[in-house]
């Protein structure tokens, strides 16, 4: 039964195709490339592309209808390692490439691998509009606070104070919480996750693939090279209990430690401990919340130190993606105008010969 929307999920909304589904069952090795895989070694982009390869499986979708974009960076050698279509594209470009093909071809499943200083940066028009427009595309920011394959210079992530080789008296520049940037963009789906937690990650790519329309996932990436255990007290077993907040809809959210999550007069989320507050007074967790406001909030949470760190999905709400609202609109021209003829419209009105 098609939902209020439109969105029939066998016909999609209001008849635009969808991505196929495969019957090939396929293994993790089916997705894996002949290409040599070239990272640091330690690096976290590893992890990453291990839980990608094992979770491709699962999508249930040919392998030629799949394909990563990547723009510039260490987390966009992404194509070369997978057995998809794939294009290691331009710096920062790599969301707008993607909402090319997404648009044309609803039949893809279109996945944009970028990073902090690539997505948020040189790219960061190009992500927000792509989130605002509601493109069917799902991208994964690698986020690791530096930037990486140019050597170590600070990020639009990166912390105040951050000395690096660009920035040898520290930085002081204020970083992006990439997380409110995209809900502040309007995307319907915010989630984040760490590069360690291969379960929890792969959990949060199936969510983002099911969702109909933009999908934006924040990854936690160690670099060892040029920013070693950024994420240490998050994976720590003596801190992570105490720090990380792992969101699940319908649950109370809950820390390590007897502390949950209330909210306060003003609709403010803050820590406190559950004996003082009590437990009817904990926030269960709702990511289908049509007002971001709530998710933005959660965001908020680990700023401006890594204290409290949600993981998992901040917001999942469903309205027209900009691909089905294109097909409407070819459809209503097509009904009215008719189908058009490229070669009369080149010839038509005034033209000149040039010998």
């Amino acid at each position: 039964m098609p939902s209020e929307n439109g969105f029939n999920p066998e016909e999609g909304f209001r008849g635009l195709k969808l991505v196929p589904r495969s019957d090939t069952a396929y293994k993790m090795k089916d997705f894996k490339s002949d290409q040599e895989v070239r990272w640091c070694p330690g690096c976290g982009d590893y992890a990453v592309l291990a839980a990608f390869q094992g979770f491709l499986p699962e999508l249930g979708v040919p392998r030629e209808n799949i394909v990563i974009i990547s723009g510039i960076g260490c987390s966009s050698r992404f194509p070369y390692y997978l057995s998809t279509y794939g294009m290691h594209s331009i710096h920062g470009r790599a969301p707008a490439i993607a909402t090319g093909l997404a648009a044309s071809r609803p039949d893809l499943s279109v996945w944009v691998v970028t990073g902090d200083g690539d997505g948020l940066s040189i790219g960061g028009n190009h992500l927000i509009h792509a989130l605002r427009r509601n493109v069917n595309i799902n991208v994964l920011l690698f986020n690791n606070r530096i930037y990486g394959l140019t050597k170590g210079q600070y990020s639009p992530t990166s912390e105040p104070g951050k000395v690096t080789k660009s920035s040898p008296m520290g930085s002081l520049d204020s970083p992006f919480n990439p997380v409110s940037l995209a809900l502040g963009a309007e995307a319907g789906f915010v989630a984040r996750t760490v590069d360690s937690d291969r379960k929890h990650l792969t959990g949060v790519l199936r969510a983002a693939a099911d969702h109909q329309g933009a999908s934006f996932v924040e990854i936690y990436q160690n670099c060892p090279i040029f920013n070693d255990d950024a994420f240490e007290p998050l994976k720590d077993p003596a801190e992570r209990d105490m720090r990380v907040l792992r969101m699940e809809h319908g649950e109370p959210l809950r820390l390590g430690g007897d502390r949950g999550i209330v909210q306060g007069e003003y609709g403010e989320l803050t820590v406190a401990d559950v004996a003082e507050a009590g437990e009817d007074r904990l926030v269960r967790h709702d990511a289908h919340r049509a007002d971001p406001g709530y998710a933005f909030a959660l965001s908020r949470l680990d700023y401006p130190a890594f204290d409290h760190v949600p993981i998992g999905v901040f917001r999942s709400v469903e309205r027209p993606s900009y691909d089905e609202l294109m097909a409407e609109q070819v459809t209503e021209a097509e009904t009215v105008q008719g189908r058009g003829d490229l070669a009369a419209l080149l010839a038509s009105g005034d033209t000149w010969t040039v010998d």
